[in-house]
């Protein structure tokens, strides 16, 4: 586009995005730096803990107390070299307390902080262990910060210093083995897809949206955090994700609080998002609700050179895919908790999201039968456009039997998804030089959906004694899907169904299951074994082909989990357990679905689910330095599988099942505090996969390699309220089924800034700095010769606010853990 300035033509420039970002960073330093000139009167402290033995003592609780009447203010813990330093002290007389379960509490002070004394450095504290024994009387012992359970580490938070002044989000980044990148994206154990649960229920946020939760999620309002690497009997036998569970404690207090956040981001378009997050609690109800919306206009481009090898000759294709997303989304949830009395809670809740958009695909391909010559080609525009929503209600009961902790929760819900996709196909076929070869070919498909879920459990857990504990429960789901692809031509200036083409696929499954957990703790030993049963009934109906699969089976799913403390140090866990992972719904339809005229992708009725049977050798020393190898070994592995059809001269994707894969892993977790201002949090994982199969295109296939992932995050703390972060990760090559991934990284830059005592949070962010992620796919079948790059909109530069606002003490919303859950996650929405 131009404009005439001056009587001359002039391109209007596009605003440099990185003279953008300098400039508001810039804005940002400024006003932090004006804003510390201001706090005068703030001070610090700070010291080293050391234990009976004058060693460093890490994670050791350390609290800063009103001198006038012993109230905690707030706190944190020693880092792994035993230092610790309270920033951002107000005027004031101020107490020192510093505790660890088995140690004697040790109290310093008073200090006072004023405009002529700033700061006080404690040096060094000894701590001196506890043998005082009162006869007659049962000592309860507190429990530790970090303590290692049989199937998972807890962080006790409830009645720690560390619950004050923090949210949920600084905690879990304080949490060993857990890594939270600036974007507030979570690892466990360097591992990615993490499954986050408040009270045993998932949150179905992306991301962004569940950062923002936890940001506005007081410290305070939880009663621990627990990190799951291998999940027992009691939770779904489907799938092989981490949990993080966050179980929120019962507040008394009442009032209303809540958080507003808004944002925008560049990269190649513009970006928008919000929400609205609410919670009021009385003395027997609390009413819950949140509202977040985004809008986002994004752009990818795939180009794929491939050659089609046949009897009598080759065909060489150069594709490239230029597509333009702009998609709108809005997620919803509100619920109530009724407090029947102390030991009695019911309550409901609902959920919901809404997606919908459209792409703009221009796709160019170059054919001819030698390299770089095109003999003719195909230009087509693609434009799709979708819709989906979804709607789940959940119906919940607990009740509390005795003080013992006896106690039953039931759980009922109901969830509907419905989906449409429309998509177009204009291609016009050009001849070498340019001009109309043929009549254009012009045909469109349409994809409506819809899946229902129904399911109920109930969970009961009866202590035997102090040291065993019996869990079981019983689940039952029913699944109805309804699937139809509608395919028609355009001829003779008007559309007509192909009926060859089209299809209706049904789908019906129910899942009946039970399980039990014993658990008992020895002196230094605990063991817990679990059994969980799950018979499937399902039916796959692809009415227009009249094909029906037909399933009955039944499985079980031991585990078996053991922690040994060798020393104070050091521990040890060995774990095993059996998962399942079922196909999701849509991979389960046969019809095909065109990505392009010369690429699509179809699904498998005669799909079958995967078993894994899982081991893992855990060690810890010092509760920082963690190092755990594992060993898995799948049948019928769900893969997709790329592949040419050479008579058609197309390229392809189907869901198949590989005979077996056996994968060994080595993850070490690392963080390490460099400086007082510097940490450094950092994972590695080496890996090798191996996939067999006896028959894959009439020969035997076996793929494996050797590979790793590397991420670090750097954190630099200028202050309490303001920090830089960069973290990259490095990706080796891999091989994944039939595919091989060439290696990707990038580096990620933010700073975040809090204001108003930390209710007001701006953060700066720029993700793929330096514009380095993309994707390169080729075959790890000698006979397929293709080439896959792909590049998306990976550089985007963000700006977002969050405002806390209400009572800071009150508890947040009674999550339940919903009985649809795996069932949900099998459904897929969005594009």
């Amino acid at each position: 586009m131009l404009n005439s300035v001056c009587g001359k033509s002039m391109p209007i420039m596009k605003p440099n995005k990185y003279i953008l970002f300098l400039t508001i960073l810039a804005n940002v330093l400024m006003f932090s730096a004006a804003n510390a000139q201001t706090d005068s009167a703030i001070g610090e402290i700070s010291g080293k803990v050391l234990d009976e033995q004058q060693n460093a003592f890490p994670y050791a609780t350390v609290s800063l107390l009103n001198a006038k009447d012993s109230t905690t203010v707030k706190g944190t813990l020693t880092a792994d070299n035993g230092t610790y330093q309270l920033k951002e002290i107000k005027q004031g007389n101020y107490l020192i307390a510093i505790y660890v379960v088995g140690y004697k509490k040790v109290f310093k002070g008073p200090y006072s902080i004023s405009a002529d004394k700033k700061s006080h450095n404690l040096g060094n504290v000894q701590l001196a262990t506890d043998a005082k024994e009162l006869k007659g009387v049962e000592i309860v012992k507190q429990k530790p910060l970090i303590e290692r359970q049989i199937d998972k580490t807890v962080i006790n938070v409830e009645n720690s210093a560390l619950a004050a002044g923090n949210t949920a989000l600084d905690i879990l980044q304080k949490s060993p083995g857990v890594t939270v990148d600036k974007d507030g994206k979570i690892s466990l154990k360097g591992k990615q897809g993490v499954t986050i649960m408040l009270d045993g229920k998932p949150t179905y946020l992306s991301a962004e949206q569940l950062a923002n939760l936890l940001r506005s999620t007081e410290g305070n309002a939880i009663q621990s955090i627990e990190l799951i690497t291998n999940p027992s009997a009691k939770y779904d036998a489907a799938g092989n994700s981490g949990i993080i569970n966050i179980k929120l404690k019962k507040n008394r207090n009442y009032g209303t609080n809540g958080s507003v956040l808004g944002g925008v981001g560049y990269g190649r378009y513009y970006k928008a998002n919000g929400g609205l997050n609410l919670n009021h609690r009385e003395k027997k109800i609390n009413i819950f609700g949140n509202y977040d919306y985004g809008r986002n206009k994004g752009f990818g481009s795939t180009d794929i050179r491939r050659v089609n090898n046949t009897a009598t000759d080759q065909t060489y294709f150069d594709q490239t895919n230029g597509n333009i997303r702009r998609r709108n989304n809005s997620n919803y949830k509100g619920g109530i908790d009724y407090f029947i009395n102390d030991k009695n809670t019911i309550g409901f809740a609902f959920n919901g999201y809404n997606a919908n958009g459209k792409n703009a695909s221009d796709v160019l391909t170059l054919i001819g039968d030698q390299p770089f010559k095109t003999d003719s080609s195909v230009v087509a525009q693609n434009p799709n456009k979708y819709k989906y929503t979804g709607m789940s209600y959940n119906l919940n009961y607990k009740g509390t039997i005795d003080s013992l902790g006896q106690e039953i929760t039931i759980d009922a819900d109901y969830s509907e998804h419905i989906g449409r996709q429309d998509n177009n196909f204009n291609n016009k076929y050009l001849n070498n030089l340019g001009q109309p070869a043929k009549p254009d070919y012009i045909f469109r498909n349409a994809t409506p959906s819809t899946t229902k879920i129904w399911a109920g459990k109930t969970d009961y857990t009866y202590p035997i004694n102090k040291e065993m504990k019996l869990e079981v429960g019983l689940k039952s789901s029913f699944v109805e899907t309804d699937n139809n692809f509608i395919f028609e031509n355009y001829e003779n200036n008007q559309w007509q169904n192909d009926v060859k083409r089209s299809n209706q696929f049904l789908y019906d499954e129910n899942i009946n299951a039970a399980y039990a957990n014993l658990n008992k703790k020895f002196k230094t030993t605990s063991v817990q074994l679990g059994l969980r049963a799950e018979q499937t009934n399902s039916k796959g109906n692809s009415v227009t082909e009249s094909k029906i699969v037909n399933r009955h089976y039944l499985n079980l799913f031991p585990s078996v989990f053991i922690n040994q403390e060798l020393s104070k140090d050091h521990e040890m866990g060995l774990s095993y357990s059996r998962r399942i992972d079922r196909p999701d719904y849509g991979s389960l339809n046969p019809f095909i679905y065109y990505l392009d005229l010369y690429s699509y992708r179809f699904g498998n009725p005669f799909l079958k689910p995967q078993y894994t049977n899982a081991f893992e050798l855990s060690y810890s020393y010092k509760k920082t330095l963690n190092v755990t190898f594992g060993y898995s070994h799948t049948t019928d592995v769900m893969s997709d599988v790329l592949l040419t059809d050479t008579a058609k001269k197309t390229i392809f994707i189907s869901n198949q099942n590989l005979a077996t894969q056996d994968a060994y892993n080595l993850n070490v977790s690392y963080p390490i505090q460099i400086t007082k201002w510097w940490s450094s949090n950092n994972n590695f994982t080496g890996f090798y996969n191996d996939f067999k199969t006896p028959d894959l295109l009439g020969k035997p296939f076996q793929s494996g390699r050797l590979a790793f992932n590397f991420n670090t995050t750097q954190t630099i703390t200028v202050n309490p309220t303001f920090n830089i972060e960069w973290s990259g990760f490095y990706q080796s090559k891999q091989v994944y089924g039939t595919i091989l991934i060439d290696p990707q990284y990038g580096i990620d830059l933010g700073i975040n800034k809090s204001f108003l005592d930390k209710k007001v949070n701006i953060k700066l962010a720029a993700n793929d700095l330096f514009k380095m992620q993309k994707s390169v796919i080729t075959s790890a079948l000698s006979s397929q010769n293709y080439v896959v790059n792909e590049r998306w909109e990976s550089q985007v530069f963000r700006l977002t606010c969050t405002y806390r606002f209400g009572s800071n003490d009150i508890k947040a919303a009674r999550q339940r853990s919903g009985s649809s859950e795996s069932e949900g996650r099998r459904v897929k929405s969005g594009k």
